[in-house]
């Protein structure tokens, strides 16, 4: 008896020393959160704003101590600029057994990456995805950022109202979710307003010349042209310069990047565009950040977004009291209020945030504020 009393000594003292670094592993440990963005590929210079809010918001949490008694762990996913590549992305985060994941910034990025999240119960809350489609995907996807019917809405009016256009011709990239709904949305909300579309021009991003279809648009002399894309989008404003046009581009949020200035260069000297924060309309939090973060040129809206995002989460997690997945989305959901970089938000029914948007106005190859809409 004694031999066994002995040996079940030695066995409890063995669970206890296996037992203890683990629960102190698990008391101490990190929360893992994912990034997915385009770390190569064609969007790499757009998506650079979101990669850095991304981070510098898991910096504000940690460096205050983190939530919950645990530090943030950021794990970032390259999606390579494709909706394949975003699949990929989140099927590696799920593997990863993230808490919950940050991004993209494409809408066709984000709904391939939401549709993963989804069918695996994983909160996910994407920047700057505009496209309707990405919180219709499921009661686990979230945005920081307004919609395309929304910005689609505020440009026709502006368009209508402000600057009396009469005619408009559209561009429409066939490869973005963003740019199809968008464009629609704008005609829309255009026609609705007596606004005349002149036509449709269709392309895909990755072509190299645009030359033919600014001539078919010189020949209708519109007054305007709408051109929902990214970078492309000052390629076309140059061959549309170039061809002799007059008529004023308009954008949606897709245009607040370095690359479509780079892109244009000086030879965008006007055109107006949708985005979702400046500067100029900032709030104390919001200037905090410009403080710290600002270096030589003009932070993006889409960076202060996903920091965000992070911010958001992590105020969800607290309240959640909890890193369990389902009490982290349900906390989400009753966000009322939140006081964010980017203003206070408040999600309605079906997860979209109630925002307003910012007119900036582009002269001589930079953009400028012009003024904020409300819903």
């Amino acid at each position: 008896m004694k031999i066994q009393t002995f040996l079940l000594y030695i066995s409890i003292q063995v669970v206890i020393l296996f037992a203890l670094p683990m629960s102190q592993v698990q008391a101490g440990g990190k929360i893992k959160i994912a990034s997915i963005y385009s770390f190569s590929g064609v969007a790499a210079q757009t998506n650079e704003p979101s990669i850095r809010g991304v981070r510098h918001g898991v910096q504000e949490v940690n460096s205050r101590g983190g939530v919950l008694g645990k530090k943030i762990e950021l794990i970032e996913f390259d999606n390579k600029s494709t909706p394949i590549g975003s699949k990929v992305a989140a099927d590696k985060a799920v593997k990863a057994n993230v808490s919950a994941i940050i991004g993209a910034a494409y809408s066709s990025h984000t709904i391939a990456i939401a549709k993963v999240a989804q069918a695996n119960n994983i909160p996910m809350i994407t920047n700057v995805s505009t496209n309707t489609m990405v919180t219709q995907i499921g009661d686990y996807i979230f945005r920081v950022c307004y919609s395309d019917p929304f910005q689609g809405e505020v440009m026709a009016a502006f368009c209508r109202q402000e600057l009396k256009v009469s005619t408009a011709v559209i561009f429409v990239d066939l490869t973005s979710d963003y740019s199809m709904e968008l464009s629609n949305e704008f005609q829309r909300c255009f026609e609705k307003r007596g606004g005349k579309t002149l036509a449709k021009l269709t392309y895909k991003h990755s072509q190299r010349s645009y030359h033919h279809l600014v001539l078919q648009a010189k020949k209708m002399n519109p007054d305007a042209l709408f051109i929902p894309g990214y970078d492309e989008s000052a390629l076309i404003i140059k061959n549309a310069l170039g061809a002799g046009i007059k008529a004023i581009p308009l954008g949606g949020d897709g245009w607040e990047s370095s690359s479509f200035f780079n892109s244009g260069g000086v030879a965008l000297k006007r055109g107006y565009y949708c985005t979702h924060w400046a500067e100029e309309v900032g709030n104390e939090i919001s200037r905090q950040y410009v403080k710290k973060y600002k270096k030589n040129e003009q932070i993006k809206a889409s960076e202060v977004l996903a920091c965000d995002a992070v911010l958001l989460l992590v105020d969800a997690i607290n309240r959640a009291g909890s890193t369990d997945r389902g009490k982290i989305r349900d906390a989400l959901a009753k966000t009322k209020g939140f006081k964010g970089v980017t203003g206070t938000i408040t999600f309605n029914d079906k997860r979209d945030p109630i925002k307003n948007a910012v007119i900036m106005k582009i002269k001589d190859g930079c953009g400028y504020y012009f003024k904020s809409v409300r819903p």
